[in-house]
């Protein structure tokens, strides 16, 4: 019979049961003596010279943990029903619990949250210590250009009568903001996702 395979996280309940099981020599020393065969309580006691009732303590913590159980029911001569003991063949793994996805979508759902929040207080700060920006329509236009004469004059003219020289508005540092936050739990989302499917 092939081998379970059994994660534990520490701390959960079955774990404590087995450190608890592990904590004393005499229970290491009963797992030894069921290498290979299967023994009684009075068997064990016996071969490991050790008190009736702490050897029964030991069995039913490492009965409790899940490290041995009944492999046979005998009675005795007198009638008496004896219990034999055996190994129980597991792999035992102490790991973290990975993160569901569940779980990740909350941790990430409260970041994006503190990023808006982030971002009202930016756009309501920002104004603040901003002096206003003259635009290009409300400059004065400079005497030489106002003055007709040459194509490059009506050119700069132009300009100065509102029409944009860059080609493009000016960018909102609160969006600005929020976009790059966006940006960052995205790629975060994305390398979360890559480490859960090479875990797998």
């Amino acid at each position: 019979m092939a081998e379970d395979v059994v994660i534990l996280e520490p701390g959960d309940e079955r774990a404590q049961k087995i450190a608890k099981a592990l904590a004393n020599p005499t229970a290491g020393d009963i797992l030894r003596a069921l290498t290979g065969k299967n023994k009684s309580l009075s068997e064990l006691t016996e071969e490991l010279a050790v008190p009736l009732n702490t050897a029964k303590y030991h069995l039913e913590n490492l009965l409790g943990a899940g490290l041995i159980s009944v492999a046979d029911t005998r009675y005795s001569v007198k009638g008496r029903e004896v219990k034999y003991y055996s190994l129980t063949d597991q792999l035992l793994i102490v790991a973290p619990r990975p993160a569901d996805v569940r779980s990740l979508l909350l941790k990430y759902a409260s970041l994006f949250a503190i990023i808006v929040l982030g971002t009202l207080v930016f756009s309501l700060i920002v104004p603040l210590f901003s002096a206003p920006a003259m635009s290009l329509a409300a400059a004065p236009v400079p005497a030489a250009v106002q003055r007709e004469g040459g194509a490059a004059n009506a050119v700069m003219k132009a300009g100065y009568d509102g029409a944009s020289l860059a080609g493009a508005p000016p960018v909102d540092p609160a969006l600005a903001f929020l976009l790059g936050g966006v940006l960052v739990i995205v790629i975060l989302l994305v390398y979360e996702g890559w480490l859960m499917k090479k875990r797998k």
